[in-house]
């Protein structure tokens, strides 16, 4: 079992897009979505929404250690719906990650089941014959000598999908306290959430979000 000291980030909520039945938040990186299982991991990002929107209802999460939109419905009706998109998978989601080493092509495709790592939890793995289907695209978007700065496409949602799979193809997000060999080399994990798209629960109208990359 893998621990970690949780000293959540403070400062105020951030609000991507908001109105009656939806609230999309920017998590800062370092702070829980939901509240952890031992103690001293109560303060988490739906803790903190609820103390002004006692009405809010989680529909998906972010790692802790991962930055980005994140929507809560405002209404059970709006949460069964929003649910659905991510469950259809009409939701929508891309991420932008520094990886670790420069990648030859310009884009690709990963499909590689994940299964839990159970003596090494919360690590996940590549299982061929246990594994969940996973399925992410990627595309370059900008070269270093060292690394690489990409966009991420999932469409599926398993647990750490991004960081298994870019680890698989020998690139791993920098910053990342489970799977990257330096973490310590930045303050951070380099994973954020950068758009998300889905359907309103009201309008039925296609919306999208974005949130600006921190680095």
């Amino acid at each position: 079992m893998i621990d970690f000291d949780y000293d959540p980030p403070q400062g105020p909520l951030i609000y991507i897009c908001q109105d009656a039945a939806v609230l999309v938040m920017d998590k800062p990186s370092g702070l829980l979505s939901v509240p952890g299982k031992t103690i001293g991991r109560a303060d988490c990002l739906q803790t903190r929404l609820r103390a002004a929107h006692p009405e809010s209802l989680l529909v998906h999460r972010l790692d802790c250690d991962t930055s980005g939109l994140i929507i809560f419905a405002r209404s059970k009706a709006a949460q069964g719906f929003l649910g659905q998109e991510f469950e259809q998978r009409r939701a929508q989601k891309t991420y932008i990650a520094r990886v670790a080493g420069v990648l030859a092509e310009d884009h690709g495709h990963i499909d590689l089941p994940l299964a839990a790592d159970w003596l090494n939890r919360p690590r996940q793995q590549v299982d061929h014959e246990k594994g969940r289907p996973a399925q992410t695209d990627w595309q370059v978007i900008a070269r270093t000598d060292t690394e690489t700065r990409v966009r991420l496409t999932p469409h599926t949602g398993r647990s750490h999908q991004l960081r298994v799979h870019m680890l698989a193809l020998g690139h791993p997000i920098l910053g990342d306290p489970i799977y990257s060999n330096r973490p310590e080399d930045h303050p951070r994990l380099m994973l954020h959430a950068q758009s998300l798209s889905l359907h309103h629960p009201v309008t039925k109208a296609r919306i999208t979000c974005h949130a600006p990359c921190p680095f």
